[in-house]
């Protein structure tokens, strides 16, 4: 199997994300993200309601980072 150069990355329902990182303080809360744009990207398998959500670990992460705050009021590189 080729490598495409992504390495192993968790796939995680709304419910396991909120579960692990609790910064997430409910699974509504991370919808109300979504919902406004401002949350982590996420996987929909399909269209309207009958699509289930899944975030990449990795794509959380990314998240976490772009919004974490140095000291002195300066977001992280």
């Amino acid at each position: 199997m080729p490598n495409t150069g992504r390495a192993q990355d968790d796939l995680l329902p709304p419910r396991a994300v909120c579960e692990q990182y609790p910064v997430f303080s409910s699974t509504q809360a991370l919808a109300d993200l979504r919902w406004r744009g401002e949350g982590p990207d996420y996987i929909k398998t399909a269209e309207g309601r009958a699509g289930r959500i899944f975030y990449r670990r990795s794509a959380i992460e990314r998240w976490l980072d772009e919004h974490t705050v140095r000291t002195g009021g300066q977001r992280a590189a």
